[in-house]
């Protein structure tokens, strides 16, 4: 079974803090408790960039990384989100890590489905597109047995080889 999951926005202070691995910091303007994954090295480059991106940016608030929330267990579980608003082509890219201790449980699913289902109700969202390392086997499964289709591959600086993956939407 698939647990329920919100994914909850954070403010520029909760998001700094989460950069700066200030989890005190960070909790002060959270809507919910955050725990020490999220404050950590595997998620603190995400906060970072998504702090900086809604100083400059702050339409794109609305649509970036955020907590993944499990409202039935009271629990912060994860990271999930788009890497901003639709782009001219109305392509939206997500990202998603859950942490280690809450893995395999069907959250990083739920917070893929609650991300689809978002871009399906948005007017001008015509392709949902998640990348994934080749190595990143339970992450290429996700994608795929959620409908998404391998579409190329791309090079990223910061994480190396990605497996390009799409899902067309219809026009809202």
């Amino acid at each position: 079974m698939t647990p329920r999951v919100e994914v909850l926005q954070l403010d520029v202070a909760a998001l700094r803090g989460l950069a700066d691995g200030d989890l005190a910091a960070a909790n002060r303007t959270s809507p919910v408790p955050l725990t020490p994954y999220l404050a950590g090295d595997e998620c603190r480059g995400v906060w970072e960039i998504r702090a900086v991106q809604i100083v400059e940016d702050p339409g794109s608030a609305a649509w970036i990384t955020g907590v993944v929330w499990d409202p039935d267990r009271r629990l912060a579980v994860g990271r999930a989100g788009y890497h901003g608003p639709p782009d001219g082509d109305g392509m939206v890219e997500v990202g998603y890590s859950i942490d280690p201790q809450y893995r395999r449980q069907g959250y990083a699913r739920a917070a893929l489905r609650a991300l689809i289902e978002r871009a399906r109700h948005e007017p001008g969202v015509r392709t949902f597109r998640a990348t994934v390392s080749p190595d990143n086997a339970p992450s290429r499964d996700l994608v795929l047995s959620e409908g998404l289709v391998e579409v190329g591959e791309q090079w990223d600086d910061e994480d190396g080889l990605e497996i390009v993956y799409e899902l067309p939407l219809s026009p809202s």
